[in-house]
């Protein structure tokens, strides 16, 4: 069973997501909170497996609220943030990665993307739109001089170069915005086989997570914007 905190200032927008997830089998919600400093204290208290997170938010936002949620180290071996945004790729959702959140959606995205979402953040995926992938992309990866792109990218190359055919394949995928039921579907490999082939990809370029490997599959040219 997967738990999860809804946390959003509109009482209605709690209800209606509340009363959706009510009809999962595989999903219950345990709390609800109207602002990021009860989000914090439920979070701390409830061990949510996700915590669905609006962005905005008055007195303490989301972003704060994720920053604090996941800085406790009980909390970061447990919990799980996706923020929710109005807005496709809302400028404040780099800072929520940056915090440590596992993706964002935006609030007019379908149910069926919703409950995917949650289920592939509670197994550890993270999850970005792919819509979104590139201009995230471009955001992080925005060099501070020639220089720097340079070493970068010839680094990226090199550790990419390590990589098995099959494990390009995937970072690709990865790059790509897919996920890992997606990636499963589209090579025909058991979703065991997948995770394995993450974390070996992972190990060998030093990614922290699913973003870190699209920016180094980009840098090395395996991804084009």
């Amino acid at each position: 069973m997967i738990t999860v905190l809804i946390v959003d200032d509109q009482s209605l927008q709690r209800m209606g997501t509340r009363m959706f997830l009510a009809h999962q089998e595989d999903i219950e919600v345990i709390g609800e909170a109207s602002n990021g400093a009860q989000a914090v204290q439920q979070a701390r208290t409830l061990r949510p497996d996700v915590v669905l997170m609006d962005i905005r938010m008055p007195g303490t936002d989301g972003l704060t609220a994720t920053s604090q949620i996941l800085s406790a180290e009980e909390a970061s071996l447990t919990t799980r943030v996706l923020l929710l945004t109005t807005f496709d790729l809302d400028e404040y959702v780099f800072t929520g990665l940056e915090a440590g959140a596992s993706g964002f959606l935006t609030k007019d995205a379908e149910p069926a993307a919703l409950l995917s979402a949650i289920r592939s953040v509670a197994a550890g995926d993270a999850v970005i739109a792919p819509s979104a992938t590139r201009r995230l992309l471009r955001h992080l990866t925005m060099p501070a001089s020639a220089r720097q792109v340079s070493a970068e990218w010839s680094q990226a190359r090199e550790v990419v170069g390590q990589l098995t055919e099959r494990e390009q394949e995937i970072l690709i995928a990865i790059g790509q915005g897919r996920t890992n039921a997606e990636i499963c579907q589209d090579l025909h490999l058991a979703e065991s086989t997948v995770k394995n082939y993450i974390g070996r990809i992972f190990t060998k370029i030093n990614a922290r997570d699913r973003v870190q490997a699209a920016i180094t599959a980009f840098r090395a040219g395996l991804v084009k914007f």
